[in-house]
């Protein structure tokens, strides 16, 4: 039987994947956002990570392709896959909690077109458990079909790096597993076809989901030690990059640098791991405390600055400051769960004028998510703050004199500025 693949979700994960294996497979890459679809259709991805060349070498122009790439917002035209690829996002509320409103309605999606013999395969980050516990039962109550015997699922965790060029989608090894042992090695040879870094077949779809959600809460954990050490130096007088690279002389350092943690998963997935462990009666406190301190870099740049700007005898009410940045991270369009959010709300609490400069931001989605208005580009005036916030290229190439009044403040946030600064994480 021909493999018909319907990627589910055609955001910062979905797409790649479905350009992938539009490659070697008949693909529908299905979204609700219908804006989206007649983008895609014309061969422009707004989150960059597909150039127009690269989509418009897999699209096709309605469904009957055996090779290739259609792009659609309507169920009709997913009812003949074989194969489902869930990679919806999977956020938090604002009390930290696991939201699976996404997951649960692309279940109920999928279960409405389910046919027998077919596939699921998710790929959204969840907590160990989820998708046989959470998933699985909308897709028998929706399709009536029974699970393990009309249908069956897998989970393979994404492992996307949003802006990241050198590790794409095929170029990292892609941990697969299955609801029994045949289906395992069944979606592990489908994922083989694609991905050259090869694949790890784990033994149940439990031990994967365990294993995507504590890579980003192990990364959480180190970035909030480092930040903690940065705390800890400033009070020293110490500068903390000088003593990160001393340390960095022995083999086996590991390299993380103090910042702000964003983003769809890093800053989101630990408290997924925390959840299920809470519910288990544990509470888990390295995670929630590394949590803690990263969640609390924010509020303390924007002390840092204010405090500089003290210093400097800059009235603060009513003072104006740019930011520059508004995304997760450098060089990237993605707005999800941006800590930049953080220390502006914590400068305007003090009466700080803020204006966002960010030629990669959508500036919509910026005011959709945040209420913000983020300029593309820079303005002309002077102000009596600038803070770095996201390491962008372009703002490397500013000068930074013709944007500060004769006594300011310049903070660099990622510590890559080559011109004098007044502080730094």
């Amino acid at each position: 039987m021909n493999k018909k693949i319907a990627i589910i979700g055609l955001g910062y994960v979905g797409l790649p994947l479905a350009r992938l294996f539009a490659t070697k497979y008949s693909v529908i890459g299905f979204d609700i956002n219908e804006k989206r679809i007649l983008d895609l259709n014309d061969g422009n991805d707004v989150t960059k990570e597909i150039n127009r060349d690269a989509l418009l070498s897999v699209l096709q122009p309605d469904t009957t392709h055996l090779l290739g790439l259609y792009c659609s917002s309507n169920i009709e035209d997913i009812k003949d896959c074989n194969y489902y690829i869930i990679t919806v996002p999977t956020p938090i509320d604002k009390y930290n909690k696991p939201d699976l409103t996404p997951l649960y309605k692309a279940s109920e999606l999928v279960g409405k077109v389910l046919k027998q013999g077919a596939i699921v395969i998710y790929e959204s980050t969840v907590y160990p458990g989820a998708t046989e516990e959470e998933c699985v039962p909308v897709l028998e109550r929706i399709s009536g079909l029974k699970f393990n015997k009309d249908f069956f699922v897998g989970y393979s965790p994404e492992r996307i790096n949003p802006g990241d060029k050198h590790h794409t989608v095929e170029k990292i090894l892609k941990v697969t597993s299955g609801s029994t042992p045949a289906i395992g090695i069944e979606v592990d040879d489908l994922y083989k076809t694609v991905i050259v870094a090869g694949t790890h077949l784990a033994p149940t779809i439990k031990v994967a989901e365990a294993a995507k959600v504590i890579e980003n809460s192990q990364r959480d954990i180190n970035i909030a030690f480092v930040n903690e050490l940065a705390k800890i130096f400033d009070l020293l007088d110490i500068n903390t990059s000088d003593v990160l690279k001393a340390a960095q002389t022995k083999w086996n350092f590991l390299p993380f640098k103090p910042g702000l943690v964003g983003g769809h998963c890093i800053g989101v997935d630990p408290f997924y791991l925390a959840q299920k462990a809470q519910e288990k009666g544990y509470n888990p406190e390295i995670i929630l405390s590394g949590r803690r301190i990263n969640d609390s870099m924010g509020d303390y740049v924007a002390n840092k600055v204010i405090k500089l700007m003290i210093q400097k005898e800059i009235p603060i009410k009513n003072s104006s400051l740019l930011m520059l940045g508004i995304t997760f991270k450098e060089n990237c369009p993605d707005v999800r769960n941006t800590k930049i959010i953080d220390i502006i709300a914590s400068l305007e609490s003090y009466g700080v004028r803020i204006t966002v400069y960010d030629p990669w931001a959508n500036s919509e989605d910026v005011m959709r998510e945040y209420n913000i208005l983020s300029l593309n580009k820079l303005p002309k005036q002077k102000f009596d703050g600038i803070i770095l916030g996201v390491a962008h290229e372009e703002f490397m190439e500013i000068d930074f004199d013709s944007l500060k009044k004769p006594n300011s403040v310049l903070y660099d946030v990622k510590g890559v500025l080559t011109v004098t600064v007044d502080g730094s994480l």
